[in-house]
């Protein structure tokens, strides 16, 4: 009894406090041993040779500056945009179809 203590602690009705702290702690144990099964049976990730001749171009170089802001664009800008013109009235307005 005396390991069941923490599980199982005094108060609520007819132990339905400790029924659901068991509950909350075999959940997380269940999500702990998921995790651990999936990092296991995941295979390791393949890298690209690195090309030092391609990757010093001075347009790559240009690129490796402006990529992080076309991302920034794309996620400010135009993901809300696409979203709004799937709504009504810009849905008819712009005369999307699904």
């Amino acid at each position: 009894m005396l390991l069941l203590r923490g599980v199982f602690p005094p108060g609520g009705r007819d132990g339905e406090q400790g029924v659901r702290t068991m509950a909350g702690k075999l959940g997380k144990f269940a999500a702990g041993l998921a995790l651990c099964a999936a990092l296991l049976v995941s295979a390791p990730a393949q890298a690209d040779d690195h090309d030092s001749q391609r990757s010093g171009h001075p347009v790559r170089i240009v690129a490796y500056l402006l990529h992080p802001i076309g991302v920034i664009i794309d996620t400010l800008i135009f993901k809300p945009a696409h979203w709004l013109g799937h709504r009504e009235p810009f849905q008819t307005l712009f005369g999307h179809e699904d």
